[in-house]
């Protein structure tokens, strides 16, 4: 069975959050939450995303593209990346977003 992208978002934030528990010093969750907005994130997944106010994961998006059976190279290999949508311009901002966590 293959990873899905819930496996790799479980991992992302599992691995986020102990990376900020030595910064941090501590593993109190408001102490390490005011950590993880501090860092930026990056593993395989995500490249320079960060923690938004209300707690999403802000990362940059992709238009990907099936590949035909000749373009995978191995097992897994389905997708292949047409274009890197910036989180700016793939989310809306968070003044629009009538989250009652925030308030803008």
């Amino acid at each position: 069975m293959s990873p899905t992208h819930t496996h790799a978002g479980f991992y992302t934030e599992v691995a986020h959050y102990l990376e900020a528990i030595q910064p941090a010093g501590s593993d109190d969750a408001d102490t390490v939450v005011a950590q993880l907005r501090k860092m930026k994130i990056n593993d395989f997944m995500t490249k320079d995303g960060w923690l938004r106010e209300h707690g999403r994961v802000m990362p940059d998006m992709y238009l990907e593209e099936v590949k035909s059976p000749a373009e995978s190279k191995y097992p897994f290999d389905y997708f292949k990346i047409l274009e890197t949508i910036p989180v700016d311009q793939a989310l809306r901002p968070l003044k629009d977003g009538e989250c009652p966590l925030v308030h803008v």
